[in-house]
């Protein structure tokens, strides 16, 4: 069997791939020369998962790889209408991120509960200020994004006692579809967004949307920046239709210096963070690995996304 050649798509720190070293090719591309290096890769590993060039080169002239795998929950930074039609496997990072972003979740949670940023405000002045805090376990949260992330999310709220129902594509027992949504968010203390961004779900927090929820409910969002209005939530803030908002993605990824969302009151701005715990380069880089041997073998792959809907489909 003649060597195969693995293409990786580089970001700093690069991949650790040890078990394959002499196994395969490995080259690698930025993203001015991933065009050009395209035609001869066998594997596509989207390291740099921030990066869009995936979807400018793939309608290049040329063969494609066979298989492209993201280091990434979602897809939406490389797929493209050419890369959805062909033949080429698509897989993603699902399993790695889900625990630690639903304990991200639940520290912005239990922080805004036990009123946190407040008593750090309150420290710094040596103010003494007695207050009540909410209790958790009682209240109700939704969260919209039926996937593993999702459940891990849910699965975290609820040993917390809080009360969670799942929103997903389609209603199934245990999840809520779509047209239960609104009736949700006007009952939700928490409200989370951690669902994949498709056509279906682009822009889907938008005014009405913050407009439906209770003038005390809070807002994360920890699935992609495109999900949210982000001019309507600094509204919904400002008017204070909503008590307080988190945000981990955003439409422009670094957050440049000078975007106004850094200074809208009652809004938690994280560097796209939640998932990414002591190790997680490493956990991806065997991840990655793992799937790379089932493939060298002609066994079935895991974590295959479904390229018309954007993510892999839940059993």
């Amino acid at each position: 069997m003649s060597e195969k050649t693995l293409l990786v798509l580089d970001a700093d720190p690069p991949p650790r791939l040890g078990r394959l070293t002499g196994r395969t090719r490995i080259e690698h591309a930025d993203e001015a020369s991933l065009a050009e290096r395209l035609p001869y890769a066998d594997v596509l590993l989207v390291w740099d998962f921030t990066s869009r060039a995936v979807r400018d080169a793939w309608p290049g002239q040329g063969p494609r790889p066979g298989w492209v795998h993201t280091a990434s929950a979602g897809v939406d930074h490389l797929m493209c209408a050419e890369l959805a039609a062909s033949d080429t496997v698509v897989t993603n990072a699902r399993g790695v991120f889900d625990r630690p972003i639903a304990e991200y979740v639940a520290a912005l949670v239990l922080g805004w509960a036990k009123d946190l940023p407040r008593t750090w405000e309150l420290q710094r002045a040596h103010e003494w200020r007695h207050r009540e805090t909410r209790r958790v376990a009682g209240t109700r949260a939704c969260v919209v994004g039926s996937g593993p992330i999702g459940q891990a999310i849910t699965s975290v709220l609820k040993a917390l006692g809080v009360t969670a129902a799942v929103v997903g594509r389609t209603p199934r027992p245990g999840i809520h579809g779509p047209d239960d949504l609104d009736r949700l968010l006007s009952r939700a203390d928490w409200v989370i967004a951690a669902a994949p961004l498709t056509e279906s779900t682009y822009g889907m927090f938008d005014a009405r949307r913050f407009g439906v929820m209770q003038p005390s409910a809070r807002f994360v969002n920890v699935g992609r920046g495109g999900l949210v209005v982000e001019d309507a939530l600094v509204e919904a803030l400002s008017k204070q239709w909503i008590a307080g908002a988190a945000l981990d993605v955003f439409d422009r990824e670094p957050l440049p210096p000078d975007d106004p969302l850094w200074e809208v009151p009652g809004l938690v701005v994280s560097p796209h963070m939640s998932g990414d715990t002591v190790g997680w380069r490493d956990a991806l880089g065997a991840q990655f690995v793992e799937l790379y041997e089932l493939w060298e073998a002609g066994k079935p792959l895991l974590n295959v996304v479904d390229k018309q809907r954007g993510y892999v489909p839940g059993h």
